[in-house]
């Protein structure tokens, strides 16, 4: 990655990680995040990192792929929460940053994760 770009890329983690929080809703309540692309990460009841990711494509962004975990639609949530989405509702929360730009999103993600090290990344469950 060419330096500009590492700089312009370390700015936006430092953005993300002092990005607002928003608790995920009560059931029956819309989530609030915008219809656009981004990278955002999703915090535990106790504000540990446990996902960091970023939306691909589609029209609603990071409304949807917050909703998708929400409803089991995830590897995440499938992996990590055992299929029960509807646990984020208790206590845990997210923060994003919009990113319109697919490469930057990628480099993004891939530099938060790596920087911020979600406990169970790489570990399998046998492992756990």
């Amino acid at each position: 990655m060419a330096s500009k770009e590492f700089a312009r890329i370390r700015l936006r983690l430092v953005e993300l990680k002092r990005a607002k929080r928003h608790p995920f809703p009560e059931p029956g309540t819309r989530l609030e995040a915008p219809n656009e692309q981004g990278v955002y990460v999703i915090y535990s009841p106790k504000g540990e990192v446990l996902h960091v990711g970023r939306t691909y494509r589609g029209t609603a962004g990071l409304r949807q792929r917050l909703s998708n975990h929400l409803h089991a639609a995830s590897s995440f949530t499938i992996k990590y929460l055992k299929g029960r989405g509807a646990k984020l509702r208790n206590g845990y929360s997210f923060s994003f940053v919009l990113v319109p730009e697919p490469r930057n999103r990628a480099l993004l993600e891939a530099f938060a994760t790596g920087s911020l090290c979600p406990r169970h990344l790489g570990m399998s469950d046998k492992s756990k």
